[in-house]
């Protein structure tokens, strides 16, 4: 894949649940549709958490990954 340009980075490492997808859900608000957030978090429970926000809320999905113990999301804002 190749790589993604964010729109906007929203640093969210050594937050635990639930404030990495309440500031998710602020972040995505100021996004026009279409644009792209870089999320950065430490919390595990993020893998669970940021593909369930965004299917519920109709954003897409982009890309997950790992780097260095830190997970990495690229959503893009749906219409909702």
């Amino acid at each position: 894949m190749a790589e993604i340009e964010a729109n906007q980075v929203l640093d969210a490492c050594g937050l635990f649940c639930p404030e990495p997808v309440m500031m998710l859900h602020n972040h995505v608000r100021e996004l026009a549709v279409g644009q792209v957030l870089c999320i950065r978090a430490t919390d595990p429970s993020t893998q669970r958490d940021i593909p369930k926000f965004c299917q519920f809320l109709g954003h897409e999905l982009l890309d997950q990954m790992v780097e260095d113990e830190v997970f990495v999301y690229f959503i893009r804002k749906g219409e909702a």
